[in-house]
């Protein structure tokens, strides 16, 4: 690889001017969103360095972008935030921006402590990957850099979200089980947790609903404390057929402990899962799940919070991205 590459090296590859090589790389106007952002990824393929330091001083930035995840999501070595972290960091460098992630404790949650990079002014802006408390989320109302939800929402309209469509998605595979011949279909989740726990087990009633079965209340399966924290499952006295589980580490943990009851999955009892992360391929049999697109929910999300960037007062916007169903293992067809 080149090194050193100038603006004219990537003007010459794309065959375009100079001038519009660099109004795109520090987002000027006069260049088309598309355009833009072909020149980032080719500048960023090429090698290109941008002088951060020298934009800082000219228009106050920073040029780090601060990812906070709540410290209950982290709890695992293959973290499904961990590698959406990742995710987020690989699309802010297309923009010239380095994530700096802040593991946000319980008791800086609890305490309502922002983040010693806020603090000290080390950001041009927050994304909140999970969700957190409402009392947590009142403070960042006030505070004076773009912030952005990623993967939850909640009631208040002062930021911008970017969420799995997992109302559909959940309706989707509850279906799926309902074509496979299941009628008895516990949901295993706190439903007073997460927005996406919500939304996963509305998907779920829905799907219900429309085919005519009974919501049975003992069929909601509790899988976390009030502070978000796993906990033993507690099995239905009637067992049900099949189990929609609000992620794959719950799906997993399932597995093992209706295995120790002497149930064989899927013969006995089928069961599906939500991420598609490493629990669902840890898990035997392999976990028939839903995808979270955690690729298009990042650049969504690093596009929102590069927009607010330049104009902070741009009107709030929430995006759904869509899942799919990988189908595997875990679920049998009965008569």
């Amino acid at each position: 690889m080149k090194q050193n590459v100038t603006m004219k090296d990537i003007a010459d590859r794309i065959g375009v001017s100079n001038v519009t090589v660099s109004k795109a790389l520090n987002d000027r106007e006069g260049v088309s969103e598309e355009l833009r952002t072909k020149i980032k990824y080719i500048a960023n393929e090429m090698g290109y360095r941008y002088n951060t330091a020298a934009k800082s001083i000219k228009k106050g930035y920073s040029y780090n972008i601060g990812i906070v995840v709540a410290e209950r999501f982290t709890d695992d070595l293959q973290s499904f935030y961990l590698k959406f972290y990742q995710n987020i960091c690989k699309a802010l460098e297309e923009y010239g921006y380095l994530g700096m992630l802040h593991i946000l404790s319980y008791n800086e949650e609890k305490n309502l402590q922002l983040p010693k990079m806020y603090n000290e002014m080390k950001i041009d802006g927050l994304i909140i990957l999970g969700q957190i408390s409402k009392s947590y989320i009142e403070i960042l109302k006030d505070i004076e850099i773009p912030t952005i939800f990623l993967d939850f929402y909640d009631e208040h309209n002062n930021f911008d979200s970017v969420i799995a469509d997992n109302f559909y998605s959940s309706y989707d595979i509850t279906n799926y089980l309902i074509s496979n011949g299941h009628k008895n279909i516990a949901f295993v989740g706190n439903i007073y947790s997460t927005s996406s726990i919500q939304d996963r087990f509305l998907g779920y009633y829905k799907s219900l609903l429309e085919h005519g079965i009974y919501l049975r209340e003992d069929y909601i399966v509790n899988d976390r404390d009030k502070d978000g924290k796993l906990i033993d499952l507690v099995m239905p006295s009637d067992m049900p057929t099949a189990f929609v589980c609000n992620c794959d580490r719950v799906a997993y943990n399932l597995i093992n402990q209706l295995k120790k009851l002497g149930y064989i999955v899927p013969d006995d009892c089928s069961v599906v899962g939500f991420d598609n992360d490493i629990f669902s391929m840890l898990s035997n049999p392999k976990l028939t799940t839903v995808e979270t697109n955690m690729e298009e929910m990042s650049r969504n999300a690093t596009k929102f919070i590069m927009r607010k960037i330049e104009n902070p007062d741009r009107e709030n916007d929430r995006v759904l991205v869509k899942g799919k169903i990988v189908y595997r293992d875990s679920v049998k067809k009965i008569r």
